[in-house]
């Protein structure tokens, strides 16, 4: 019994010494953030009355900048001071919370499970403590803010405005750093490591609304979304790792391969990193955009903090690496497509990636070529600044468009060599390539309209007032609306113009070359050729021009096809008016009923593609219209000159021509 009576004393002695310590410790936690308080309301109406001083009497610079000065030296004792104490309550509380429900024995990250937070299950007096230290450090914080603002005035003021919140700062440290003993055994698994930075975010994301914003609400430290911050800091403390210890190393793999020549896994695992950074920012920016916070994720500023990505900002040659990397891949990947005739042969079915409806009877190679441009364009969405994005487009997606253009150029340019284009096969070759040409253009222009292309061909200046006004495409002058691919898309442009002119071209020196004994016979216009209605000279040249125009319909699509016919009816139209009508050739009745015969027989070729074939042959068949006037008619035609023209419809044609042609007309009693 004495025995147990003297244990009963030593312990009731410990837990009264351990309940003073505690007691003592609250008293000299008390005390200090007592006497923080004070020091901060103390430079608080300090900096008030400086910031009056300075509207006030500007002139008195110096006298303000000796307070400032020993402000200064109080700040810097009293933020250590306050910092440290916020990072022991926050080591007494259990922060930061064990890891190893993150991860189990065989290291995989993938599977994890919920991690206590701390902050939820504070007793009574650790809340208050903590509320009242959180409170303080936030005062600190903003008293420091106000004094930025006043130094910085005229200045760019945006740098104190957008200090991350200390006591954001403060809980993630700590977490990064018992992070990073996983993250050292994840360096080739890198999975890993996103998995257990979105996790963390992710559960502890909604006690920063719950507990944490109404402490910064109540400090007023205007500004400041404490999820904002807690998301921020998170993917700030990844990219800074990734930036020590996995990019380097993955650069270092990268070199080994270039050292070597042979090819290695070290190219795809950086793309692979890349996926999972892309992958990672979009769960990130889900995370902000489910919590009913409203964010503007145009604003560059914001993407920059929420986005792993942004790790290129402060290394572009990184970006420039990633660039060549991925073009390279592309490349190789388009090689095969390219060489791959069934890519050629076979046509894209529907509007794959494209809204327009029209049929370009594109061969495959032009989608593939578009799919791999449109994964480009979606990798580079995610970075977070306009100039990261504008130059890793122009690194990768235009030299896709050039690769693309080159292709079809050669194997144009191989058709047009072999036969000069006089043969089918030839002329289908060109007309293939002119399909993928247009159905590309016709995909990168629809893009283009995208307001997210439109900021990459403006300059800085434009791009400020662009994202005050959400119809700023309507607003900007035309001259102002260039995007990234207008140099391609008008590359493109002339390349179907050049290639469709020189169809129309080949098949009229065919016409050409076949109606030339047609031409030169001056005299079969001054007699019938009975059992004909149409001229024995001109049936070969009109079933040549017949056939040819078939296959091109055939071969090309229906927009660029019209551009063939209209230059093959202006081309013709010129070689009848100047062979025929300008050549001084005496047309007698009959030979005139012959010409028109003729010409119906030619409209008709024609009339399969437009209404009025007459009226893309205006001066032919204007000069037509005067061989059928009778002498009468004729005479009026001489003596009213241009108003007659007019009046009769005529307007292609000048009055010395008119004339000339009536000249040749032969009326006989």
């Amino acid at each position: 019994m004495e025995e147990e009576a003297k244990r009963m004393v030593r312990v009731s002695k410990r837990n009264l010494r351990l309940w003073r310590r505690k007691w003592l410790g609250w008293r000299r936690f008390v005390f200090m953030q007592e006497m923080h308080m004070l020091a901060i309301k103390t430079l608080k109406t300090t900096e008030g009355i400086l910031a009056s001083i300075t509207k006030a009497h500007p002139q008195w610079k110096q006298l303000v900048s000796a307070v400032d000065h020993r402000v200064d030296r109080a700040l810097a004792i009293l933020r250590p001071q306050a910092i440290a104490e916020h990072r022991a309550l926050l080591t007494s509380l259990g922060w930061p919370p064990p890891l190893s429900a993150f991860t189990s024995s065989n290291s995989d990250a993938s599977t994890v499970n919920q991690v206590p937070n701390p902050l939820l299950s504070m007793q009574t007096d650790l809340k208050l403590r903590y509320s009242e230290n959180f409170f303080a450090l936030c005062n600190l914080q903003e008293l420091q803010r106000k004094r930025k603002v006043r130094q910085l005035e005229g200045h760019d003021r945006e740098v104190a405005l957008r200090q991350p919140l200390w006591v954001i700062e403060e809980l993630v440290n700590p977490l990064s750093l018992a992070s990073q003993r996983h993250f050292s055994k994840w360096i080739d698994k890198p999975e890993f490591i996103f998995t257990l930075v979105y996790k963390i975010t992710r559960d502890f994301v909604d006690s920063m609304d719950e507990l944490l914003q109404p402490l910064v609400d109540e400090a007023m430290l205007l500004g400041y979304s404490c999820r904002e911050e807690w998301i921020s800091a998170m993917v700030t403390s990844l990219t800074t790792y990734m930036a020590k210890e996995i990019f380097p190393s993955y650069i270092s793999q990268l070199d080994e391969e270039s050292a070597t020549g042979t090819q290695s896994s070290a190219r795809i695992s950086w793309l692979h990193l890349i996926d999972l950074m892309i992958a990672f920012d979009k769960r990130i920016k889900s995370l902000v955009e489910n919590s009913g916070v409203l964010l503007s994720f145009d604003d560059d500023d914001i993407m920059q903090k929420i986005s792993s990505l942004a790790i290129f900002c402060d290394r572009p040659d990184w970006l420039d690496l990633w660039a060549e990397i991925e073009l390279d891949d592309a490349l190789d990947k388009l090689k095969l497509d390219i060489q791959n005739e069934n890519y050629w042969v076979k046509k894209v079915e529907g509007a794959v990636l494209s809204s327009y409806t029209d049929d370009y009877k594109s061969p495959l190679i032009s989608n593939s070529f578009l799919r791999h441009l449109a994964s480009v364009i979606d990798r580079c969405r995610s970075l977070p600044r306009v100039s990261l994005r504008s130059k890793f487009l122009r690194s990768v997606g235009l030299p896709i468009i050039r690769n693309f253009f080159d292709s079809i150029l050669i194997r144009c340019q191989e058709a047009e060599g072999l036969t000069a284009l006089t043969d089918d096969d030839a002329v289908l070759k060109v007309t293939i390539s002119v399909n993928a040409a247009h159905y590309f253009e016709s995909v990168i222009k629809e893009w283009s309209e995208d307001v997210f292309f439109l900021e990459m061909g403006m300059g800085e200046d434009d791009e400020a007032g662009m994202k005050s006004n959400a119809n700023i495409y309507e607003a900007l002058p035309e001259s102002s609306r260039r995007v990234i691919f207008d140099d391609e898309i008008k590359k493109l442009e002339e390349f179907r113009t050049e290639w469709v002119e020189k169809i129309s071209l080949v098949i009229l020196r065919g016409f050409d070359a076949l109606s030339r004994d047609y031409m030169k016979n001056k005299k079969q216009w001054q007699k019938d050729e009975e059992g004909w209605t149409v001229s024995k000279a001109l049936v070969e040249a009109l079933n040549y021009l017949q056939s040819k125009t078939s296959v091109v319909e055939v071969g090309l699509n229906g927009r660029d096809f019209v551009g063939v016919w209209r230059s093959l009816a202006a081309g013709i139209d010129r070689l009848l008016y100047n062979g025929i009508l300008m050549s001084n050739v005496k047309f007698h009745r009959s030979g005139v009923d012959r010409f028109g015969n003729d010409l119906d027989v030619l409209f008709g070729v024609f009339g399969s593609w437009c209404l009025r074939p007459e009226g893309f042959f205006p001066k032919t068949s204007e000069g037509q219209k005067l061989l059928k006037l009778d002498k009468n008619e004729a005479e009026e035609c001489k003596v009213g000159g241009k108003k007659w023209l007019k009046e009769n419809g005529l307007r292609h044609l000048s009055v010395t021509e008119a004339e000339k042609i009536l000249k040749n007309r032969v009326f006989t009693s």
